[in-house]
Formats: C-alpha cells, sequence, structure tokens
C-alpha cells in the first residue's frame, strides 16, 4: 500500500462514499507494504564530477532544509525537484538525486516535512502518518516546492526548464504540483495515490486536477499495488483522456507498489530500469 494511501483511516470519521471506503480498504496491510527496510541500496551512484551535499532554502520565513546534486561545472542547468516518500531524504532519495546530476540535471530534493517532524526518528510507520504525514498541508508543500525552484538560478538551474519527480506521498505530490506551477515542463509520478477523500490539509488529490495541469506528467503504477487499485489507475487515465493532456500513464502488471524502491523487498530491477529509462526519455522531451 503507498505511504499516503490510507493515512485518511487512521483519523476518525472515515467517510463512507466511494473514496472513504477506499482510503479504509486495505489498512490491514498498510505497515507492511509500506515498510522500509534500511539497509544500503542496490544502486550506489558515486559522487565523481558532481557538486551536492546539504543545505537551506527560504521558505516562508523558515531555512528549509534539502539536498542537492548537480554537474560539478556547467550553468543554466535543467532542473529537477525530487519530492521524497513518507521516511525523508534518506540515502535513497539521495541518490536519485545523483543519479539525476549525472544526467545533467541539478536535483534539488526537500525535506518537506521539517516543520511537522522528522520520520527518522519514527520506526513505527503509523505513527510517521498519523504524527507527521497527516498535519502536512499541501499548501505548504506546493510552497515550499515554489520556493526551491525560486532557489535553483542561485545553484546554477535554469527557471525556464523546471521538471519534478516524486515516489509515493511524492508521487501524489507530483500530479498535484503540475496543476500549481504554470512555469513546471514536465513531471514523472512514481506510484503516487491518485483518489481519496478530501481532508482539510489535502483537499485535492490527482483525479481532481486532472484537466487543471500546466505541464504533462508521467505516471508510473503497479499492477499490484495493494494501495493504488487499477481502477483508480483507470479513472485517472479516463480523466487524462477527457482534458486532451499529454499525460500518459504506464502500468507495469507484475510490480507491487515501491518497485523502483532499491532499498525495500518491493523493489524489481526489471521495472525500476524501464521506468528509469522512461523518466529520462520524458525529460528530454519535455524539458531538454
Amino acid at each position: 500500500m503507498n505511504d499516503q494511501a490510507h493515512f485518511d483511516s487512521l483519523l476518525p470519521a472515515a467517510r463512507v462514499d466511494r473514496r472513504g471506503f477506499m482510503t479504509t480498504l486495505g489498512a490491514a496491510s498498510f505497515a507492511l507494504a509500506v515498510q522500509p527496510v534500511m539497509a544500503q541500496t542496490v544502486i550506489d551512484t558515486p559522487a565523481t564530477g558532481l557538486s551536492h551535499g546539504n543545505a537551506t532554502v527560504p521558505a516562508g520565513g523558515d531555512a528549509l532544509p534539502v539536498y542537492f546534486a548537480r554537474p560539478a561545472t556547467g550553468t543554466q542547468l535543467p532542473v529537477v525537484l525530487v519530492v521524497q516518500e513518507i521516511f525523508g531524504v534518506h540515502a535513497y532519495i539521495q541518490d536519485v538525486c545523483r543519479r539525476l546530476a549525472h544526467e545533467g540535471y541539478l536535483a534539488i530534493a526537500p525535506e518537506l516535512f521539517f516543520r511537522q517532524g522528522n520520520p527518522a526518528a519514527i520506526d513505527n510507520v503509523a505513527e510517521i502518518i498519523s504524527a507527521i504525514v497527516s498535519k502536512v498541508p499541501d499548501a505548504q508543500v506546493m510552497a515550499d516546492l515554489d520556493a526551491c525552484a525560486a532557489w535553483a538560478p542561485s545553484q546554477g538551474g535554469n527557471p525556464a526548464q523546471l521538471a519534478i519527480t516524486g515516489f509515493c506521498w511524492g508521487g501524489r505530490i507530483t500530479w498535484l504540483y503540475a496543476a500549481h506551477n504554470p512555469q513546471l515542463k514536465a513531471g514523472v509520478a512514481w506510484y503516487g495515490r491518485l483518489d481519496g477523500a478530501p481532508a482539510g490539509n489535502t483537499p485535492q488529490h490527482p483525479i481532481d486536477v486532472a484537466a487543471a495541469l500546466h505541464a504533462p506528467v508521467l505516471g508510473l503504477y503497479g499492477g499490484q499495488d495493494q494501495g493504488i487499485p487499477v481502477e483508480d489507475v483507470d479513472m485517472m487515465r479516463d480523466a487524462l483522456s477527457a482534458a486532451a493532456s499529454p499525460s500518459e500513464i504506464v502500468l507495469y502488471p507484475d510490480a507491487p507498489h515501491a518497485f523502483h524502491a532499491d532499498y525495500r523487498p518491493s523493489y524489481r530491477s526489471a521495472e525500476a530500469a524501464d521506468g528509469w529509462e522512461r523518466l529520462l526519455a520524458w525529460l528530454r522531451q519535455h524539458v531538454g
């Protein structure tokens, strides 16, 4: 099950319509599906030829912590915002940034939960969701991502070549950001939640904004994902088609949730490699 897909079920007064039912359905397998195995990643991307590290970005009067990676030389680099899972900007997300940097991008991964708490300090998935994730407003996330985009030129990034990619919780955010920022050129959403009951901090979901996307999004999903039913994927495809959106969704029939996460048992090397090649092609086509 995806990292945020059912956090509503941990909160009181669940809705009883389809969205509420789907939010509650499968809650028993939630922790097993998202629990990370904090071991060494399968892919360990070296930093040779890169400039990378930690920094802070001015955001709403706060200092937003970020990890960034970019080629050691060059200016006017295309920019990719990298959005975390619920577990924060750990080694896997940092490695994704270095992979993108080796492709010529300035990759920026902000710690989007830093005001609400540190998920690395909690070893219980349900507690991460109830204590941290459920308290993070989408509006705050959009503003923090905007702040990262505004910071990018100071690091050699080209704001006219802006993209976003995200994993699970970050996959949902990718769709939302594509409807938020008219300067965005492309997005790649990895198994992000598509539908659900609206709540105060999460008033809309990707299916609600399918007709309002400013940039084409490539969605990468698993047919065996316990938290994102294929029905939801089909509904999102229909919504994108009705909106005449250039966005696309690829469904890997045998892949579970988090098939790209190479530090978890859900990792599927073939689907992960194919998805990564599709991501790079999508960025080349729409961002440059």
